[in-house]
């Protein structure tokens, strides 16, 4: 039997702060956020979603994007990204001094409507005039297409939709590609065929997974895509997070759940589990109920025996 080429590490960007809490009605102080933030560098996180650049009276959570930038210490080998929806956003990002930002779309017309406001014709067409944006601005761009692999309104999207966007969007010059599994519809089959043909058409651009656990399949189709020769995942401590505007809509893959399956596989993340696992403890603390992910509970436990 013929034993599969793991890659030796992997790139994860923390988005707990964004997708993590866009949903969470209890608002976080800007100044809790920005402790969180320097803990999970301190836990060796490199790669950091801060914020959504989005309408504050739909996302209350996100009303401080601008003073939450204002307050971010700079680190080296330390990127801050940020996600917009819509022109306005991007110049938004941009005046807030953000240098990544990930200009992000639905490959589902009802969704892009729900979640956006627009037709996914509409979107598309605003994605080009972002992209213009962000590049005139000099910023890192990482196109993202959200319901990639699903949705809860449409049902299944037509892989070859999804490859057409990709194409779009990397003629348009983004530097990073994005795959979101808004709806945790995914499975593992689904994961290779999508991201294995996206992978090569991107070339030398990263391409992110990013995953749901909607159907408790997240750590599987992670799997499925290191199969492939994905090396990049946006994860979520706890496992929170999910689109307001996605029916039955659930977190992020946990980050601590991640890193200890790759680290277990001999994968590195530079990333300490552990460490990570106390943020969503005090997080669970702080919104006063217990998350989804599994391994903040078990990690630091006495009686419980680690391999990594």
């Amino acid at each position: 039997m013929k034993m599969i080429d793991y890659p030796k590490s992997v790139v994860i960007e923390e988005q707990g702060l964004r997708d993590g809490l866009q949903r969470e009605t209890k608002v976080v102080p800007t100044e809790k956020k920005l402790e969180i933030i320097e803990a999970l560098i301190g836990a060796g996180v490199k790669r950091i979603q801060v914020a959504s650049f989005v309408n504050p009276k739909i996302v209350p959570q996100m009303a401080d994007a601008e003073s939450l930038c204002a307050g971010l210490k700079k680190h080296d080998g330390i990127v801050y990204s940020m996600l917009v929806l819509n022109q306005k956003g991007m110049y938004r990002a941009a005046n807030a001094g953000g240098r990544h930002v990930t200009a992000s779309i639905s490959a589902s017309n009802t969704h892009s409507q729900r979640n956006a406001g627009m037709t996914l014709n509409e979107a598309r067409r605003q994605l080009a005039e972002m992209v213009a944006v962000g590049k005139k601005k000099g910023l890192t761009v990482r196109g993202g297409i959200q319901c990639a692999f699903g949705c809860r309104y449409e049902g299944r999207i037509d892989p070859d939709t999804v490859m057409d966007m990709v194409k779009e969007q990397l003629d348009l010059g983004i530097d990073e590609v994005e795959l979101a599994d808004t709806t945790g519809m995914a499975d593992p089959r689904a994961i290779q065929e999508i991201c294995g043909p996206v992978r090569t058409l991107a070339d030398d651009k990263p391409v992110y997974l990013h995953l749901h656990d909607t159907e408790g399949k997240g750590l599987a189709n992670a799997l499925a895509a290191l199969q492939v020769g994905i090396t990049h995942f946006d994860s979520a401590f706890g496992g929170m997070g999910g689109c307001p505007f996605v029916k039955g809509a659930s977190g992020n893959i946990a980050t601590e759940d991640l890193v200890f399956m790759l680290e277990q596989m001999g994968i590195e993340t530079g990333i300490d589990a552990s460490k990570i696992a106390a943020i969503s403890r005090s997080l669970e603390d702080f919104f006063e109920r217990r998350f989804s992910g599994k391994m903040h509970h078990m990690l630091n436990r006495d009686d419980i025996a680690t391999i990594y």
